[in-house]
């Protein structure tokens, strides 16, 4: 992989980042699909690693969170008990904290949707703070107990409750009409104009744009989770430090003052030197 020249590099991330799969970005790039997924995996782990390190001590006010589905290999209902239970296979959720502010992913986790994973999540997410923040999550009813667990009370927490008319997931197309929504105060003193998950789960579009194995209705997953957790770390680097924000005009790194310049692709690739 390092016999590859930077700009070749650059290219296959730029292919990757913008929502193609490994084997189009092969054939476009003309490099084989090996080639393509060594430097996913190199650089995905190198871009977890330099996010753990870098964004930290982050001064949020608010922070919104989210979960975001996906499966590796087969979904739930079609994987084998022995391929779920090893982990091989199944449902995959991707839980992420976004800055509503600086629209910075502050974190995320890749796993399953229990409350082992949102104990990681949680926990990591209150380790990256500096200040109370006020933190609005959705209805899914482990996170009172896990923001209980992981900021032992320094929170003023809420949930956004979603009210739906009908029966949701009917038809496959059809999850259900949103009819309103609750503002559900937890812990502390939320301000209630500010609870809301709309941020964050505008981030979840992105996602689904940004990552070909996120797509549904396709033929697009991932085949190991592996794989699946270093195209998550990729994109929110890129997201995070290497593209500007419609709104902001800057990067999030840079609104949240942990990044002074946009970074280039031929940089983020550096980072798996």
């Amino acid at each position: 992989m390092n016999k590859l020249p930077p700009t070749k590099r650059s290219q296959i991330l730029g292919l990757l980042v913008e929502g193609n799969s490994l084997r189009a970005t092969s054939r476009i790039a003309d490099c084989s699909i090996n080639t393509v997924t060594k430097l996913l995996v190199d650089v995905g782990t190198a871009c977890e690693a330099y996010h753990n390190k870098t964004v930290v001590n982050v001064a949020s006010k608010r922070v919104q969170c989210d979960e975001i589905w996906s499966f590796v290999c087969a979904k739930d209902k079609n994987a084998s008990p022995e391929d779920k239970a090893a982990g091989d296979a199944g449902d995959v959720w991707t839980w992420t904290a976004l800055d509503a502010n600086t629209k910075l992913m502050i974190t995320w986790q890749v796993g399953r949707r229990d409350s082992e994973t949102g104990m990681h999540f949680m926990r990591d997410l209150a380790s990256r703070l500096t200040d109370r923040v006020q933190l609005t999550t959705d209805a899914f009813a482990s996170y009172r107990a896990l923001v209980g667990d992981a900021f032992r009370g320094n929170v003023d927490y809420a949930m956004l409750v979603k009210i739906f008319h009908g029966v949701i997931g009917a038809g496959r197309y059809s999850p259900g009409e949103c009819t309103g929504t609750k503002k559900k105060v937890i812990r502390g003193n939320p301000d209630v104009d500010h609870i809301s998950t709309s941020y964050v789960e505008r981030q979840n579009l992105t996602m689904r744009m940004g990552m070909r194995r996120f797509t549904r209705f396709t033929n697009a997953f991932s085949k190991k989770v592996e794989n699946y957790a270093h195209a998550v770390a990729l994109h929110f680097m890129y997201y995070n430090f290497g593209r500007i924000h419609k709104t902001l005009r800057i990067t999030p790194a840079m609104a949240a003052g942990v990044s002074d310049h946009v970074w280039s692709l031929e940089e983020i690739s550096a980072l798996a030197n």
